[in-house]
């Protein structure tokens, strides 16, 4: 995928399906970190793009570094006084650590179906067997219509919890 805008549609799905449980805002965190892996291959003009981040062994140190991030972010925020425009001083490390282990491992799911040097399972297996398993159009539209989705969703949510 593209740095990550498609893959947040999943996230505020699985957010919508379970909004106290599941931070989207750590969801979405540790997708962006994800790709400052290829980023980087993709500035110097290296190949493979997706290395050791884009494994599942990676991505679980990637959800770990998030939570760590949020965790860190909040003590300081909270020494510190300062402002909360996202709410996001209110998160439980629970859900920050579900937001993001499932932003991890769903952003390996996603690009192993349409990056060929992803090895989802190194350094156990080279093997990818989800590359093309659909068409690179239909993935995009998948991802697509669940964030078009999550926002049915999550408005229905909040038209009843004012309706209440």
């Amino acid at each position: 995928m593209p740095i990550p805008p498609f893959h947040f549609g999943p996230g505020a799905a699985i957010h919508a399906a379970a909004p106290r449980y599941v931070s989207f805002l750590a969801f979405c965190a540790a997708n962006v970190l994800m790709d400052i892996e290829p980023l980087y291959y993709i500035l110097t003009q290296q190949y493979p793009l997706h290395r050791f981040f884009h494994t599942y062994v990676g991505a679980a140190l990637v959800a770990i570094w998030t939570t760590a991030l949020f965790a860190v972010s909040h003590r300081a925020a909270k020494d510190l006084r300062l402002p909360d425009p996202f709410n996001w001083q209110h998160l439980g490390l629970r859900a920050v650590a579900i937001g993001a282990t499932a932003g991890t491992f769903s952003h390996i799911l996603l690009d192993s179906m349409m990056h060929s040097d992803i090895r989802p399972f190194a350094p156990f297996s080279n093997s990818n067997s989800l590359l093309g398993v659909i068409s690179i159009q239909a993935l995009y539209a998948s991802c697509a219509v669940s964030g078009l989705v999550a926002i049915i969703l999550l408005g229905v949510q909040s038209f009843q919890r004012e309706s209440s």
